[in-house]
C-alpha cells in the first residue's frame, strides 16, 4: 500500500505540471482530486503530518503571488493551481486525521 501512495504522489505531480503547461482537459481535475485523496490516506503518516500541512499551506498561498512574475507568471500560476487541486484533497484528509488524533487525546 505504501508504494501505491508514492506512485500516486508522483503521478499526481506529473499530471498537474502537464495540465498547467497545456493538457487542460475537464477530467484532469477529477483525476488529480482522486490521486490527492489516495495520497492523503496512504502516503502521509503521523510523523509527516505537520510538515506536509505546513508545506501545503505555503504552496496554496504562493499561488496568487506567482502571477506577478513577468513572462512566466501565467504558466506558473496554472501549474500551481493544478498542484493545489491535487494537494487540497490530501490536505483535507491529513487535517481530519490529525484532528481525530488530537480529539482522542
Amino acid at each position: 500500500m505504501e508504494k501505491i501512495g508514492k506512485y500516486a504522489f508522483i503521478v499526481g505531480l506529473v499530471i498537474a505540471v502537464l495540465a498547467g503547461l497545456g493538457l487542460d482537459q475537464s477530467w484532469v481535475a477529477w483525476i488529480l482530486a482522486l490521486l490527492g485523496l489516495i495520497v492523503g490516506f496512504l502516503n502521509v503518516g503521523e510523523k509527516e503530518t505537520h510538515g506536509f500541512l505546513l508545506a501545503a499551506i505555503g504552496l496554496m498561498l504562493s499561488a496568487t503571488a506567482i502571477q506577478a512574475i513577468p513572462f512566466v507568471g501565467g504558466v506558473l500560476t496554472r501549474v500551481v493551481v493544478y498542484l493545489v487541486v491535487f494537494i487540497a484533497p490530501a490536505v483535507l484528509i491529513v487535517a481530519l486525521k490529525s484532528l481525530l488524533v488530537t480529539a482522542k487525546d
